[in-house]
């Protein structure tokens, strides 16, 4: 349900936020922070895949670092304090209606905004493996980057890929744990770029184990291993690691606006300068002005944090994207309001 107390006297509000990870949490603070009738959209736990992280060390302001789920729930409690409201429910869909937009729920309602902020991420694809979920936060990350490699200074890791950033996030580890083990379905061939073979085949601390795969995963309190199969023999080996790094790529929470707004070909959603790089999008462009930074093919439609092309899969960086998402979507209404004034003046 819609909170009454912040829905305007037409019945509706001036940003729908959605999608409740530290994109669109920050984008709540700001946007409910600076007057503006908020609500969040978001249908399962707030704080998004972050809420999951164990520790984030390179949060400004938390020099011992702060927990995905400590950090939402501060975020979320400080959008409340400023009269932003929350719906439990999934976005279906998003069409023009009158100055704003309607965003339809899975259940059948709607809500009316003058503007909305895009922020439903990308879900990080997994192994399906208990043990490994089980260890998640506890020595293994999920993700489409390495963050923080310095935490694992001369420790054994291991790096499951399928992703163009697998080759890149062995490099990176290599440089601070003491073995890398890159566990690839296929040869070199398939899954890494060839100069990027030539640079792994230069570091002598990193082995690559093709036609292979992460059947399980052991530990109690910490992951202390895994379990690895090749996939032609069928023979499985132990490796003794406190660190693995499952980078299988992500699915962006952008299928509800497939013919609605422009996408990539991964659909990730694209936004300014990305807009007017397409000729043909460009064309189809609707107002005067070029897009905004942070503005999708929708006029008033902004995203920001890891649904959007180009995004760095950063807490910070969601978290600065929200922000300045709303800033935009507060120009926008403010634009709007003042060509109403006009026509009616």
């Amino acid at each position: 349900m819609t909170d009454p107390a912040i829905v305007g006297v037409d019945g509706g509000v001036d940003v729908a936020v959605i999608g409740a990870g530290p994109a669109g949490l920050a984008a709540a603070v700001q946007g409910a922070s600076a007057g503006l009738t908020t609500i969040v959209i978001e249908p399962a736990a707030i704080g998004g895949q972050a809420g999951n992280a164990a520790v984030i060390r390179n949060y400004p302001g938390f020099p011992d670092g702060i927990s995905g789920d400590e950090l939402a729930r501060r975020l979320s409690n400080q959008a409340t304090l400023f009269n932003a409201g929350f719906i439990i429910n999934r976005a279906a869909g998003l069409t023009p209606r009158g100055i704003g937009y309607s965003v339809r729920l899975a259940d059948g309602a709607e809500v009316i905004c003058r503007s909305a902020v895009i922020t439903t991420g990308a879900a990080i694809r997994r192994l399906g493996i208990h043990n490994v979920d089980r260890l998640a936060g506890k020595g293994v990350a999920y993700g489409t980057t390495v963050s923080e490699p310095e935490a694992l200074t001369g420790e054994d890791v291991v790096v499951v890929g399928a992703d163009p950033s697998t080759g890149p996030a062995a490099v990176a580890l290599a440089r601070h744990a003491r073995n890398v083990t890159v566990v690839l379905r296929g040869g070199t061939d398939v899954s890494l770029s060839a100069d990027l073979v030539k640079q792994i085949e230069r570091t002598r601390n990193i082995r690559v184990r093709v036609n292979s795969q992460v059947v399980d995963a052991y530990g109690e309190s910490r992951l202390e291993g895994v379990i690895v199969r090749h996939r032609v023999s069928g023979t499985t080996e132990a490796v003794g690691v406190h660190g693995l790094f499952v980078l299988m790529g992500a699915e962006p929470g952008s299928a509800w606006l497939k013919g609605t707004a422009e996408r990539d070909q991964d659909g990730y959603l694209l936004t300014g300068p990305d807009l007017e790089s397409h000729q043909a999008r460009a064309q189809a462009w609707p107002l005067d002005r070029a897009p905004l930074w942070l503005e999708t093919s929708l006029p008033g439609v902004f995203a920001a944090g890891d649904v959007r092309h180009g995004a760095e899969s950063q807490v910070s960086v969601a978290v600065h994207e929200g922000a300045i998402a709303i800033m935009l979507a507060h120009r926008y209404v403010r634009e709007q309001a003042a060509i109403g004034v006009g026509a009616t003046g």
